[in-house]
């Protein structure tokens, strides 16, 4: 597998309306969620106006979105990103309840971690899709 260490840093944006998911999202990733990747920035934000207004501006590797944020779903702004953004990041889902898996399917995010988040799921989870995404960008 390629080293992305070298690499310049990868770009994370975290939504939840609740700052302790967002916390919880921060600290599981730390400062560099795999040994082979290189260090991220996170940006996070609590409400859906500002995600639209980062995901126009800026490139991100990864998102994380809360299913369970209000008063807009971070499902609902994962699906509405795939439909809208040009070479969209990949999106990651946190869901409340296994029941919502299937609304996960239907956001077109590219994973899913339940709550409440385990670090290390949350860490690996995130990671293979940072690579899968570096790896379309090389």
């Amino acid at each position: 597998m390629q080293d992305l260490v070298g690499a310049s840093n990868l770009r994370v944006l975290v939504y939840s309306h609740d700052a302790s998911v967002r916390r919880d999202v921060i600290a599981s990733l730390g400062r560099r969620p795999a040994m082979d990747l290189p260090e991220i920035e996170i940006l996070e934000v609590a409400t859906e106006p500002m995600v639209w207004q980062y995901l126009d501006k800026q490139k991100f590797d990864l998102v994380i979105v809360d299913a369970d944020a209000t008063p807009a779903g971070g499902l609902g702004i994962a699906r509405q990103a795939k439909d809208e953004i040009f070479n969209c990041p990949p999106f990651l889902a946190l869901i409340a309840r296994s029941q919502d898996a299937w609304l996960a399917t239907w956001s077109r995010a590219e994973a899913v971690v339940p709550k409440p988040l385990d670090p290390f799921a949350l860490s690996d989870t995130a990671a293979k899709l940072l690579r899968q995404r570096a790896s379309l960008n090389n």
